[in-house]
């Protein structure tokens, strides 16, 4: 064990975040710390480091081991060249390198007395030299840089001349090459593109030492962890896998505590009922049965209903109209900046129902397409032609029409009038804003929260072509999961940019894959596509089409249409389970609810005392009850469907 947390509580003010967390972590383990955002993830991570003091319990860290940490926004300054700033963390081994090559120089004059000394000294220092990697540390910067997504002549970039996902990335990157026994990690992939993210998920899986994550990139959990540790409402559970295993053995979890609840819940109400008959027959044996199965009752050890996080939030996105089977067309284009090429003679259709993944390394223009489709950016050449019908919603971060001095409720409520405040309080939690802070003004709020505001009023638009920009930045797994159901549901077409491979493959039925060479168009998710790119080139298979897309052969491309059609049918399959069983737990709880109603109701002197309504309530009783019944069967059938 190199890291161990011991009942790590912590509060602020009186709203307690961490109560008696406890984990550890193992030599060489990989961990990620998930959880919605304020269920404590960063502030553990402070406490870890010694920068944030527990209100109680202890974190101990193995005698001897060392611990880095890159927080979400490092505080980095100086005049520091890129190249520079990562090799001052080298600065031991490079002194080590000075001592070594003074020695050197002063061999020839050493008397021989001194010698055999001065060799010792000289090889201790080689020794602990070379265990240090002292012969490559220059190669392993330059590899970690280019990686990390820096060019070569970048290197000489100053850190001042850098925007703050540079930064970080240079931080990032400074921490790797110190190869300290335990990482800490706060959001490591947010300023980084899929190459980078690969790159770095290689790096930390193959890393000789622990590695702790804080992350909403679930496919580079997937890759790298082996342990997650959720943080929901105080508590700290511990998963053994990676992210999908989590999810799975949760899901799990939950489903099987929602089966004991709702059994026990049955057990009761039998109980209760037979109590009740057997009180009926008002004699002085049967009372004592009544009585002794109240006893066996009351001893029960009454089972908490399992809640999630969002369970009733639901964001259902539905065109007005239906568009023409041809949505998009862009034909030849091309667009410059400054004399250099950015892309030329791209040409691409998108068809009603897609949902396209427009993915490709940063700077290659991907956000440059979505704004000359949507007439914010002009094409040097080429055309964009929109079809029939087609109504374009966009997302992009930096043209955000919001009003600055409206509230988040405003906002929401006077562009669509006919929601709810309820209904529109939903949409808001679903995208992180809970409590008062749905009466923060627009410009109180971070450039994050407001693109969040964008992409809520923009999931509640009509448009049949919805074009997003990076949509799942700044939203935790939850609301990511919550807009991934939505976009599977929804009717209309889907053209998005996103480094989130997960979200990518969760959502998207087409990739464009986007280089310096041009498309190339891939008929499925993300998997696919990394099956699909890594495979040695096949004869005919990038050839150009027409189009100006390059795609895989047309063999590969039934199979994948096949594959396509039967994931689709069972993720409508089990969509649709989905749906119907939490459907059937909102009208047990409903009925529920009546049922107290109407027990209440049998107490009221003005229907006790009335026949004709105490008989009418009776009835009704009686049928809520057969219907509750009838819903619990319901409920386990579906729940024990695979």
């Amino acid at each position: 064990m190199v890291l161990a947390c011991q009942n790590i509580s912590k509060a602020f003010g009186t709203e307690e975040i961490l109560k008696d967390v406890s984990f550890h972590v193992e030599a060489n383990e990989k961990a990620a710390i998930v959880g919605i955002n304020g269920a404590g993830k960063t502030t553990l991570l402070k406490i870890i480091m010694h920068k944030l003091a527990p209100d109680g319990g202890e974190v101990v860290l193995a005698k001897g081991a060392s611990i880095g940490y890159l927080p979400q926004n490092p505080d980095i300054t100086g005049n520091h060249t890129i190249y520079e700033e990562v090799l001052s963390a080298k600065e031991y081994v490079i002194s080590l390198e000075r001592q070594l090559r003074e020695m050197e120089a002063q061999m020839h004059a050493v008397c021989e007395s001194e010698l055999e000394a001065f060799m010792e000294s000289y090889n201790r220092l080689h020794h602990e030299f070379e265990q240090l990697d002292g012969y490559t540390y220059k190669s392993e910067i330059s590899g970690v840089l280019k990686g990390l997504g820096f060019a070569e002549e970048e290197f000489g970039k100053r850190m001042q001349e850098l925007s703050g996902g540079q930064r970080t990335r240079v931080c990032l990157g400074k921490l790797l090459v110190t190869k300290p026994d335990v990482i800490l990690l706060d959001e490591p992939t947010n300023h980084l593109d899929i190459g980078a993210i690969g790159w770095l998920e290689n790096y930390l899986a193959n890393y000789r030492g622990a590695v702790v994550i804080v992350a909403h990139d679930r496919y580079f959990l997937d890759k790298v962890v082996g342990k997650v540790v959720e943080l929901d409402r105080t508590k700290a559970s511990v998963y053994e896998g990676n992210y999908t295993a989590y999810a799975k053995k949760r899901a799990q979890v939950r489903q099987a505590l929602l089966k004991q609840y709702y059994n026990q819940q049955r057990e009761i109400k039998h109980q209760e009922e037979v109590i009740a008959k057997l009180r009926s027959f008002n004699r002085e044996k049967s009372i004592k049965r009544a009585e002794s199965r109240e006893k066996m009752l009351d001893k029960i050890e009454r089972l908490e209903k399992p809640t999630e996080e969002n369970t009733d939030i639901k964001l259902h996105l539905e065109p007005q109209i239906l568009s023409g089977n041809d949505v998009l067309k862009v034909e030849q284009l091309a667009k410059a900046y400054d004399g250099r090429p950015l892309f030329s003679q791209l040409s691409f259709e998108v068809k009603r129902g897609e949902r396209v993944a427009l993915i490709g390394d940063n700077g290659t223009g991907k956000t440059t397409i979505l704004k000359i489709i949507n007439e914010m950016v002009s094409a040097d050449a080429g055309a964009v032609t929109l079809g029939t019908n087609v109504h374009v919603g966009y997302y992009d971060q930096e043209h955000q029409v919001l009003h600055r001095e409206k509230t988040l409720i405003e906002e929401i409520g006077d562009a669509y009038p006919d929601l709810t405040n309820t209904k529109i309080r939903n949409v808001l939690a679903a995208f992180l804003f809970t409590g008062d802070e749905v009466f923060k003004r627009i410009k109180d709020l971070s450039g994050g929260e407001r693109g969040r505001v964008s992409l809520a009023k923009l999931m509640l638009s009509k448009a049949n072509l919805l074009i997003l920009d990076e949509p799942t930045n700044h939203l935790d797994i939850t609301s990511k999961e919550i807009l991934e159901q939505a976009l599977n549901s929804y009717t209309g077409t889907v053209l998005f940019v996103s480094h989130d491979r997960y979200f990518i493959n969760q959502t998207s039925t087409r990739i464009l894959h986007l280089t310096p060479a041009g498309l190339t168009n891939y008929l499925g998710n993300y998997d696919y596509f990394v099956e699909k790119s890594q495979q040695p080139a096949k004869s005919g298979a990038g050839a150009k089409e027409p189009a100006g897309v390059k795609a895989v052969t047309v063999r590969e491309e039934s199979e994948q249409k096949l594959d396509w059609k039967q994931q689709k049918e069972e993720q409508a399959r089990k969509r649709k389970r989905s749906s119907e069983l939490k459907k059937t737990e909102a009208q047990i709880e409903e009925t529920e609810g009546r049922i107290q109603e109407l027990e209440e109701a049998f107490q009221k002197p003005d229907i006790a005392t009335n026949s004709a309504k105490l008989g009418a309530l009776q009835q009704e009783y009686e049928a809520a009850k057969q219907q509750l019944e009838q819903l619990y069967e319901v409920w386990e059938e579906l729940a024990s469907e695979d």
